[in-house]
C-alpha cells in the first residue's frame, strides 16, 4: 500500500515526519527524479533522493537516552560544531532526536529511527507527559506556582500561545517540577517570564515511559521497547 512521502520517511527510518515534511518543503527530496511534493504516495518500488542521496528504508528500530549537556544543539546541522548531528556520527545507524531540548537546557533527549513513534510522541493530542526540574533567579511564590499551573499565555512576534493547565511541584525556594503535555517552543522560559521569573536551570528527566534516571551527563543508554 502507498502512503504518503512525509509518513513514509518517518515511518522507515529518516527523520520526524515534522523534519521530512520541511525536506520536502525545501526540495531536498526527489521522487523518481523529480522535486517532491506532500501529496506524494510512495512505497518501496519507488526512487527516492534526499539531499542527492538514495535514501534506504531501514527494518530495525533503535531507540537511546542521551543525557544532554547545556551547549549542545539538538539540530542536527552538520555545519555547526556544537550540533548533536556530530555526536551521532558514531552510531553505525541513522538516528534523530525525538523533539528538541533547546542548546541552554539539559537533561533527557530519545534518539531512534522510529518515525512512527516520534509522531506519537509529539503530536499533542496524545497528552504524552513530559516533567522538567527548573530553577529560576529568584525565590517562588504561591500565586506564581499557581498561575503557571492553570495556564499562562505569551506573545512571540504576531503569534500569541497558550499553554495547558499543568502540574507543578516546588522543590526548594527558587526550584520547581512541572510536567507537561504539550511542547510549545522554548515553553517553560516563556511560562516563566509571564509570571515575572527568569529561567537559570532547565532539566529534562521524564519524557513518557522515558526515564533518564541516573544517566551521566554526555552518555547514552541502549533501550530495549520489547523487553518493557
Amino acid at each position: 500500500m502507498k502512503i504518503r512521502l512525509a509518513k513514509y520517511l518517518a515511518d522507515h527510518g529518516l527523520c520526524s515526519r515534522r523534519a521530512a515534511s520541511r525536506l520536502i518543503d525545501e526540495g531536498r527530496v526527489l521522487v523518481n527524479q523529480r522535486p517532491a511534493n506532500h501529496i506524494d504516495h510512495i512505497d518501496e518500488d519507488d526512487s527516492i533522493q534526499v539531499d542527492g542521496q538514495p535514501f534506504r528504508a531501514v527494518a530495525e528500530k533503535h531507540y537511546l537516552l542521551y543525557h544532554k549537556p547545556v551547549g549542545i544543539d539538538c539540530n542536527l546541522n552538520p555545519e555547526k560544531a556544537d550540533s548533536l548531528y556530530h555526536l551521532l556520527q558514531q552510531f553505525p545507524m541513522r538516528l534523530f532526536p525525538v523533539g528538541r531540548l533547546d542548546k541552554d537546557s539539559c537533561g533527557l533527549v530519545l534518539l531512534t529511527n522510529d518515525g512512527e513513534l516520534t509522531q506519537r510522541l509529539l503530536h499533542p493530542d496524545f497528552y504524552h507527559e513530559k516533567t522538567y526540574q527548573v530553577r529560576v533567579d529568584i525565590a517562588l511564590t504561591t500565586q506564581a506556582l499557581a498561575q503557571l499551573a492553570s495556564g499562562v499565555s505569551w506573545t512571540v512576534g504576531p503569534n500569541t500561545y497558550q499553554s495547558r493547565p499543568c502540574q507543578v511541584t516546588q522543590l526548594s525556594s527558587n526550584r520547581f517540577e512541572i510536567v507537561l503535555t504539550q511542547g510549545l517552543n522554548r515553553q517553560i522560559r516563556y511560562m516563566c517570564r509571564s509570571v515575572g521569573l527568569k529561567v537559570v536551570q532547565l532539566k529534562r528527566i521524564q519524557l513518557a515511559q522515558f526515564s533518564l534516571a541516573d544517566l551521566a551527563e554526555g552518555c547514552f543508554q541502549t533501550v530495549n521497547l520489547s523487553a518493557g
